[in-house]
């Protein structure tokens, strides 16, 4: 093939090797978002089932805005990154009200919405409305690092300004959506992060990397991620037949979601700690060995204390839930763990006790 561009040779490989996902098969501007949306964060696999459950629930943007956000996050819950989940629920009113359902049609537009980034804003202009602006994410960025040697680190702002530039320079003017594609998933399949497919590569030609030996090391970052320690210790109220959740507000990383009464620091509360907290509710019952939840900034160390609570009357500011209807509340991952898997052996001894 050696009349063919950089793009031409990407596209063919992807004629014949794309993946059949749905949101490749609609030009809708909705249906396009809700994915991107998704994939912010999240592996292809993972979401696609929250592609098709946030559909079913809501056909349309409108459907979507008319929403109750506790219901939103319901549906998101498991997904994580719960930002994604509250800006899509005001964007779609922003779009359902101010913008009378109809979404921007080009990239500067579309950047005004909340949650939407360049990228984001990229990918709709592009797949929804041709417009040849091009996409830059993590599979992109190793593409473009390798093929053309950017010996810089991908972290830079310097050489994230570079990377867009070359994905514009490079990308199909009469087709950006397909190339958009193309690149994006030829760096899914082909030219993963590790043991990339270079045998049978379309681009090994003339690829800066695999020339010179490269492939292993572009391309790299310079800063690494500041993981933080913090240990929270829940406190399970109930009755035996209802539990008390508290709905957070603090604009935290799980902000609109229920969970438990919780002390977090630095270190897990002793057994000494946890019994004078527990007294101020009711009589400490039993207590988890130590979870590990791990966040993107944060390796969070969770354990749950059992509390059974004699009456209500007193009870801190919270809701109140059945036990059997507990899976109704949005809630985090480590909350929805215990509430399903865990909890129910410690609940029936306190049920005993009653």
């Amino acid at each position: 093939m050696p009349n063919l561009s950089f793009s031409d040779r990407i596209i063919r490989w992807y004629r014949a090797n794309k993946r059949d996902l749905p949101w490749r098969q609609t030009h809708e501007p909705y249906r396009i978002w809700i994915s991107e949306i998704i994939l912010q964060q999240t592996r292809v696999d993972q979401g696609m089932d929250y592609y098709h459950r946030l559909l079913e629930a809501f056909p349309t943007v409108t459907d979507l805005a008319n929403a109750d956000l506790d219901q939103v996050l319901k549906l998101w819950q498991g997904l994580g990154y719960y930002s994604r989940a509250r800006n899509l629920h005001a964007t779609a009113q922003w779009i359902a009200g101010p913008l009378k359902g109809k979404f921007p049609s080009n990239y500067k537009d579309l950047l005004a919405l909340k949650g939407v980034g360049p990228y984001t804003a990229a990918a709709i202009a592009s797949f929804c409305f041709n417009e040849p602006v091009a996409v830059v994410d993590g599979n992109v960025e190793r593409v473009l690092a390798r093929y053309f040697g950017v010996e810089e680190p991908v972290d830079a702002s310097a050489t994230k300004k570079l990377l867009q530039q070359l994905a514009q320079e490079h990308i199909a003017a009469p087709r950006p959506a397909e190339h958009n594609q193309a690149i994006m998933e030829f760096g899914a399949l082909q030219c993963t992060p590790k043991n990339p497919s270079c045998a049978n590569c379309p681009l090994q030609a003339s690829c800066f990397a695999l020339r010179l030996g490269k492939v292993s090391d572009l391309p790299f970052k310079a800063k690494r991620t500041q993981v933080k320690a913090v240990a929270i210790d829940y406190f399970v109220l109930t009755d035996g037949r209802e539990l008390l959740l508290r709905k957070r507000v603090d604009q935290g990383i799980w902000n609109n979601l229920h969970d438990f009464l919780s002390i977090e620091g630095e270190a897990p509360l002793t057994d000494s700690a946890v019994q004078r907290e527990a007294k101020k509710f009711g009589e400490w019952r039993a207590s988890t060995e130590t979870v590990v939840h791990l966040l993107s900034h944060r390796k969070l160390s969770i354990r749950f204390h059992v509390v059974q609570v004699k009456r209500w009357e007193e009870r801190p500011n919270g809701v109140l839930v059945k036990i059997r209807n507990r899976h109704e509340l949005a809630v985090p991952k480590p909350i929805h763990d215990f509430l399903m898997e865990v909890g129910g052996p410690l609940w029936s001894g306190v049920r005993k006790k009653n």
